[in-house]
C-alpha cells in the first residue's frame, strides 16, 4: 500500500507546490507521512460530515481542494473540542485520518480546476487568464445570447442558482475562474473577454459590469470547483491501482436559492 507521503508526491507531480499562492497552505497538513493508505476519500472541503463519511468507509486519508487549516480566512489559533474547527481536527487526529489539500496549485495546474471548468463550458483553445496561471479564457464555437449562456452554465455545472449582470449582447469570448476569482475581472477585460464566469462576486462588481463592457456570471463557489474531485479520483486510481478511491457523497452545495412558488 502507498504511504501518505507517496500520495502527496504524486499529487505534487500533477500540481507542483510552487504553483500555490504565497498565502496558501497546501500538501500534507494532517497525520503521519509514513502511514499506509488503502482507502482515500476525495472532497472539495473537509467538513465534519466528510470526516464522518471517511470514518464510515474506513479511509486513512482525505484529499481535498480547500485546505483544512492555516488559511488566510481561517487561521488555526486553538484546537478546542468546543469549537467547530478544533472539533474537526481532533476527530481526524484521534482516528488517524490524514489530510492532503491541493488548493491554488491545483487551480493553476494543467488539467486542474480551471482547465476542467473551461472544458465543461466548451471553451476552445483556453489559455491562462492571469500570470499566476489561475483562470482560463477561450472562445465558444458559436456565439450565444447572454441568457442562453446563463442557462447553459447553470445546467452544465448543476448550480442551485446563478447570479448575472452586465453588458448583454452575444457571448463569444469567455473567461472562467473556479472559486472566488473576482479579483481577475480586469484581466478578463484586458484579454478582450465579453463574459466572465466565476463566483463570490460583489454587488458593486455587478453594478459596474455594464459600464466596463463585460457580463459577469456568478455560478457559485462549489459548482465551479467540485468538478476537480472526480478528476482527483481518476488520477489517484491511475497512479495507485491498488487503492480504493471514493468521491464524497456527503459534501454538496450548501447555498440554496428560494424561488417563489416552489
Amino acid at each position: 500500500m502507498p504511504t501518505v507521503r507517496e500520495i502527496e508526491q504524486a499529487l505534487f507531480d500533477w500540481a507542483p507546490k510552487e504553483l500555490a499562492a504565497d498565502w496558501d497552505n497546501v500538501g500534507h497538513l494532517l497525520g503521519g507521512p509514513g502511514d499506509a493508505v488503502s482507502h482515500v476519500l476525495v472532497a472539495l472541503d473537509i467538513t465534519e460530515e466528510v470526516a464522518d463519511e471517511a470514518l464510515d468507509l474506513g479511509c486513512q486519508l482525505i484529499v481535498s481542494h480547500h485546505p483544512v487549516m492555516n488559511c488566510k480566512w481561517l487561521p488555526v489559533q486553538t484546537v478546542r473540542e468546543d469549537r467547530p474547527q478544533g472539533r474537526l481536527l481532533l476527530k481526524l487526529l484521534r482516528n488517524n485520518i490524514s489530510a492532503i489539500c491541493m488548493h491554488t496549485n491545483l487551480d493553476a495546474a494543467q488539467g486542474g480546476v480551471n482547465d476542467l471548468l473551461a472544458k465543461a463550458l466548451h471553451l476552445a483553445d483556453p489559455v491562462p487568464l492571469h500570470e499566476s496561471g489561475i483562470g482560463r479564457h477561450g472562445t465558444l464555437a458559436e456565439p450565444m445570447a447572454l441568457l442562453e449562456f446563463v442557462r447553459f452554465v447553470r445546467r452544465t455545472l448543476g448550480c442551485s442558482g446563478v447570479r448575472y449582470a452586465g453588458a448583454g449582447g452575444l457571448v463569444s469570448h469567455v473567461a472562467v475562474g473556479g472559486g472566488a476569482c473576482g479579483d481577475f475581472e480586469d484581466d478578463a477585460i484586458a484579454a478582450g473577454c465579453d463574459t466572465f464566469v466565476t463566483s463570490d462576486l460583489s454587488y458593486h462588481q455587478f453594478l459596474d459590469a455594464a459600464g466596463k463592457g463585460i457580463s459577469l456570471i456568478d455560478a457559485g463557489h462549489f459548482p465551479t470547483e467540485d468538478l476537480i474531485c472526480g478528476e482527483i479520483v481518476s488520477y489517484l486510481l491511475a497512479r495507485f491501482p491498488e487503492l480504493t478511491v471514493t468521491k464524497s457523497a456527503s459534501h454538496r452545495e450548501v447555498i440554496q436559492y428560494y424561488i417563489e412558488g416552489e
